[in-house]
């Protein structure tokens, strides 16, 4: 049935972003929810995830096409139907997939899932090691790093969401593993509560000198997420056959002018090594792996995982500017609406 009353709040685009702009260039702005149409669902958000990613999306064409000037922004989503008029989805089936950053969202629910009922987790699970932060994790190490027991696996950005659980499977293979983020606390986290061998903080002078401790075997696989002069001190420890799981280069993302390359990228030649891009929408169809296997391991301790959360949806420019100031330490996400009774 057609709601009564019922308030959509959404970020709508106006400008495309120039060197991290975010607040000239999104508004907020109230009108009427949308109702489900023929075969359409309609999903209330309860949590908004934040990616690196969603400042690519507001800038130009990339795997996917940009966000329109004066529609609202998109985002991934977790949330509850609570119209329905399609065959595949109830009232009341939670769900997760690509919607907007609002309070509701029209779909035909092409691309959107429904959550595996798994007894004991909280929904934040699958905003984080369950969701398509733990699947960019799970699939980029293991089917593009392929790391081998006993193998250094060196990660960025990694008190991040994907990172620190990056780490951890590396861990659970038998790796060493070493962490690159930014203070102290961070890094206390990571050697600490997460079982890395070490971490170096980017923000310490004699970084690259500690960095190479780490690393007395040099490095097998590096997972990639930041670019820059990291990238470069990770290719210089670079050993043969040597992989690069490549997700992403969270330091370019608001560059005004192009940024330089690494000076030292011929190093793939002479180290016979692979650099990989890779997008975790290609393994949809594939998640049920991660789930089976991933899902032991949360709910033995194996995998620890955090959610920064925050509340609000007139917060989530706030909560936005963490990823660019090293402000979350793992899976950011705003708690937009209220979980249903009983989740």
């Amino acid at each position: 049935m057609p709601s009564e009353a019922a308030v959509n709040r959404q970020w709508i685009l106006k400008d495309r972003p120039k060197g991290g702009n975010f607040e000239e260039v999104l508004e907020l702005r109230e009108s009427a929810a949308p109702d489900a149409g023929e075969g359409q669902i309609r999903v209330r958000t309860i949590y908004l995830s934040l990616d690196p990613t969603n400042a690519v999306w507001m800038q130009y064409d990339s795997y996917l096409p940009a966000v329109p000037l004066d529609g609202p922004m998109h985002g991934l989503v977790l949330g509850v139907v609570d119209q329905s008029n399609s065959p595949k989805f109830q009232a009341g089936d939670l769900v997760s997939g690509l919607g907007r950053w609002a309070d509701y969202f029209v779909t035909d629910g092409q691309g959107w899932a429904k959550l595996p009922d798994i007894p004991g987790l909280p929904l934040t699970a699958y905003m984080g090691p369950l969701g398509m932060t733990g699947a960019t994790a799970y699939f980029g190490l293991l089917d593009v790093g392929r790391p081998k027991e006993g193998e250094t696996v060196l990660v960025s950005a990694a008190a991040g969401a994907v990172g620190s659980i990056v780490g951890q499977i590396a861990k659970i293979k038998g790796c060493h593993v070493v962490g690159i983020a930014g203070g102290a606390e961070k890094c206390g986290w990571l050697t600490g509560e997460l079982g890395f061998d070490a971490a170096v903080d980017y923000k310490a002078s004699g970084w690259r000198k500690a960095l190479r401790a780490a690393c007395p075997k040099g490095v097998d696989v590096y997972f990639e997420n930041v670019g820059g002069e990291i990238t470069e001190a990770a290719l210089d420890l670079l050993n043969i056959r040597g992989r690069i799981p490549f997700c992403g280069a969270i330091s370019q993302y608001n560059a005004t002018e192009p940024p330089p390359g690494p000076k030292n990228l011929s190093v793939l030649v002479a180290k016979r090594a692979r650099m990989e891009g890779f997008l975790v929408l290609d393994y949809g169809p594939r998640m049920g792996e991660m789930y089976r296997e991933m899902g032991p391991w949360i709910a033995e301790g194996k995998i620890k995982w955090k959610v920064d959360l925050d509340q609000g949806m007139e917060n989530v420019l706030t909560s936005f500017r963490k990823l660019f100031t090293g402000g979350n330490t793992g899976k950011l996400a705003v708690r937009i609406g209220e979980e249903p009774a009983g989740g």
